[in-house]
């Protein structure tokens, strides 16, 4: 019995310390984020009301259920009713649940349509999905032509834990989507390979990106602060590295992000007709391939065999520059190598030439972005190689 006692009080000892260590560790939200738009608040409303209709018909009905099964129990010999119909309850029980169901759909519809109603927004930004990150282009407002790619920015050591995770695990991105506060945000929403959603709970945002069609949704975030979200489908892989910020920034501090943006645009000055050095080219190249190719292919391009091929050495690599330019413009159908043609030319040529030139791999050889802008254009031959790239 003493035993049972010790083995007892050991476990519960060790519940205890393991909740309270889950609880030290983690944010136990139990209701809905806290919304930063109209849309988000009234959406937030409609929840609590919801909740609170189906709590009381949830009390009223097992009320009368519990009621009727202690006040009509065999013990206190009650009679059994003989009735067997009556109209007047018949109706009384057809007619409060439409009256509910009324008094449920009518705020209900006027949210949907509100959060439907794209019209004169102040800003346009058109948001593609790709396997796996986000492009955003803004097309329309202050910071029109502003373009660029945004990436999950957590490092590889946190992610396959060789160091401990940081604060934003999973939810950081290395350019985030900047708006200005008090603005109306059109987003059109597409897709370049899989379908995906842009999700961001704070700002009451969820919207589909599918190939080949164009959806739109918007906000107004009310609150300056930076608002996270990931995307909402199962879009391959690496779904759960496919997270989305929103900075929203006061009018003057998104002005000088548009200017900056716009004087790196220029600086950076990416024209597929200079002709580059090898060196600008592996510069440029290592950048572009720790963005999109390392998650797959690793740093050291080893790969992951058998999902992911080593590029070190690969048939890919020593083969035509051409053929390797091709299935990174086009992908790999039936395997897991994306079509990557929302990079410039001038990114393509310097993964080209720096996959061919490092690691072991010294071919000697690179590629010009006016060479792939005639691929590109089909302008070219491309003999694809006989392994898939990043």
């Amino acid at each position: 019995m003493n035993h049972k006692l010790t083995w007892w009080a050991r476990s519960s000892a060790a519940t205890a310390a393991l909740l309270c260590a889950g609880a030290a560790q983690a944010e136990r939200q139990l209701n809905m984020s806290v919304p930063v738009t109209q849309a988000g608040q009234t959406m937030y409303d409609l929840h609590t009301l919801m909740l609170v209709i189906c709590a009381v018909i949830f009390v009223a009905v097992f009320g009368v259920m519990f009621y009727s099964l202690y006040a009509h129990r065999k013990s206190v010999n009650k009679d059994v009713a003989t009735f067997h119909e009556n109209h007047l309850v018949e109706v009384i029980w057809t007619v409060i649940p439409f009256v509910i169901l009324l008094v449920m759909a009518f705020p209900a519809t006027q949210a949907i349509i509100a959060m439907r109603d794209t019209s004169n927004p102040d800003i346009t930004i058109k948001v593609t999905g790709y396997q796996w990150k986000w492009g955003y282009d803004y097309l329309k407002g202050d910071g029109e032509g502003i373009r660029f790619v945004s990436n999950l920015a957590t490092p590889q050591d946190q992610i396959f834990d060789r160091v401990g995770k940081g604060e934003n695990y999973l939810l950081e991105v290395d350019n985030p989507l900047v708006v200005p506060v008090g603005k109306k945000v059109r987003i059109l929403t597409t897709a370049d390979d899989v379908i995906h959603a842009w999700y961001v709970p704070q700002l009451a945002v969820q919207q589909d990106a599918t190939p080949g069609f164009i959806r739109d949704t918007w906000f107004k975030a009310e609150k300056v602060g930076t608002y996270r979200g990931q995307c909402a489908k199962l879009c391959g892989k690496d779904h759960a590295y496919m997270p989305i910020v929103v900075n929203v920034v006061s009018d003057a501090d998104y002005k000088k992000w548009v200017d900056d943006q716009k004087k790196k645009m220029a600086a950076a000055g990416d024209n597929p007709d200079k002709t580059w050095t090898m060196a600008e080219l592996m510069a440029r190249g290592e950048k572009v391939y720790a963005s999109n190719c390392a998650a797959c292919h690793q740093a050291n391009g080893q790969g992951l065999p058998p999902a992911f091929p080593a590029l070190d050495g690969s048939k890919v690599v020593t083969g035509p520059a051409v053929g390797h330019a091709e299935i990174i413009l086009n992908g790999r159908p039936g395997t897991t190598m994306a079509a990557f043609r929302q990079l410039s030319d001038v990114e393509i040529a310097a993964v080209v030439t720096y996959e061919r030139n490092a690691w072991n791999t010294k071919t000697g050889d690179m590629m010009q972005p006016a060479e792939v802008k005639a691929q590109r254009e089909g302008k070219a031959a491309a003999k694809p190689a006989a392994a898939p790239a990043s």
